[in-house]
């Protein structure tokens, strides 16, 4: 089976990508080469309208951090999320993870580099990292930058999701390695 997987996992994008080349040429008669450089244009020309969001974004999570509101958030759920089964190491990750997967990568690194990625806390913190998603730079981001100004319930989503993924990679983990 291992195998199987690795195979899959060497050859899985490259014949994607030809594929879809092959099928866009060839049975669709589509312009490749052009509709690619177009769509890379495009791409640039979103990059650069996003940059004032993003730059915002960046500046607020910094002013987050320095403040010791992450640390004074944290001490405040700690006894909760022990209940749980989720340790207070892994929350300002799971928190940082809401609003930059940049910030949240780092801040994964360092406890798998602290705890070692065998222990309960780095087996959370990656089972966390790869099932939340960076809400908040998603509203600022990608809702800024095609000028959707009423979220409506989009923060109150994500959060409630990121939250629950938070719970449950603690859950699996507890579970899975008894803990």
């Amino acid at each position: 089976m291992t195998a199987v997987l690795n195979f899959i996992s060497m050859y899985a994008i490259p014949v994607l990508v030809m594929g879809v080349t092959v099928y866009a040429l060839f049975f669709k008669k589509l312009p490749v080469y052009s509709s690619f450089t177009e769509g890379a244009k495009e791409g640039f020309t979103t990059g650069v309208m996003i940059i004032p969001y993003l730059v915002a974004m960046l500046c607020a999570i910094g002013m987050f951090r320095a403040s010791g509101a992450m640390d004074w958030l944290v001490s405040i759920l700690d006894p909760v999320t022990s209940l749980i089964g989720l340790p207070g190491e892994v929350l300002p990750m799971g928190i940082m993870r809401s609003l930059s997967g940049g910030g949240a990568q780092g801040m994964l690194a360092d406890l798998l580099t602290q705890y070692g990625t065998q222990s309960q806390i780095g087996r959370i913190a990656s089972v966390a990292m790869g099932s939340t998603e960076t809400t908040f730079y998603v509203l600022a981001v990608y809702f800024g930058a095609v000028g959707i100004t009423n979220v409506r319930q989009a923060p109150f989503a994500g959060i409630l999701g990121d939250l629950f993924s938070l719970i449950m990679s603690a859950v699996v983990v507890n579970i899975m390695w008894g803990y």
